[in-house]
């Protein structure tokens, strides 16, 4: 068994529950609120400026030159392309430009950052890629399953998300990720792999409090 075949299969359980977060539900049936998007929109382009951070930490520890620039497109695309279209969506739901770059992390999103540079910092090319690999694979599946509702891809504030995530291109994103890491793991002993499958799980947790910390919209306590 691949090492991302039993990562998916042990841990479906949390997996799951990220798929079925109100949240994620509200986007495909179209009821989500409006304004629970609109926080996310600027705590997830906070959230985006150092998962860009993290594929120029993948160039920086990739052992070869094919692998080094390939992180290195996806830190391109991410901070000029990515980020760019993320912009112009925000500004459909009144978010300027300015809000943006000015905006606040959240703890949760502070937190979620913090891990994942630490573990990408401290790590090999492994563990970076199980800290940022719940992220893209996610996103992924679960774009592809709200695509498959009816309309949903055509709904007027959310049916552009839903296109993105689950379009070939970005699968394309994840599956390269999951196959590195397949490669990488190759050989790893049990101690190493149950290492990387906490890391893992860790990042995957935290993909559920981000989606349930914008569901709620919660900044610091104490804060109106």
């Amino acid at each position: 068994m691949k090492f991302s075949e039993r990562l998916h299969q042990k841990l479906q359980p949390i997996w799951r529950q990220n798929h079925s977060h109100p949240f994620v539900k509200g986007m495909g049936d179209g009821t989500l609120d409006q304004e629970k998007f609109r926080f996310y929109m600027v705590q997830d382009y906070l959230y985006l400026i150092d998962y860009a951070k993290v594929f120029a930490l993948g160039a920086v520890k990739a052992n070869d030159l094919e692998t080094m620039g390939k992180f290195a497109t996806l830190l391109d695309s991410t901070l000029n392309m990515e980020m760019s279209l993320h912009r112009q969506y925000a500004a459909r739901f009144g978010i300027s430009e300015e809000e943006l770059e000015q905006a606040q992390p959240s703890p949760i999103t502070l937190a979620y950052n913090h891990y994942m540079l630490s573990v990408s910092q401290s790590g090999g090319l492994p563990e970076l890629l199980a800290s940022l690999l719940p992220c893209a694979w996610s996103y992924w599946e679960i774009g592809k399953e709200l695509n498959e509702i009816p309309g949903a891809s055509e709904h007027e504030f959310y049916g552009n998300w839903i296109q993105m995530y689950s379009s070939e291109e970005f699968g394309q994103l994840a599956m390269w990720c999951i196959d590195l890491l397949d490669q990488h793991t190759e050989g790893k002993t049990e101690a190493e792999l149950d290492k990387l499958e906490e890391i893992f799980l860790n990042t995957t947790r935290f993909e559920y409090m981000f989606w349930d910390m914008a569901y709620k919209e919660e900044m610091w306590p104490g804060n109106e």
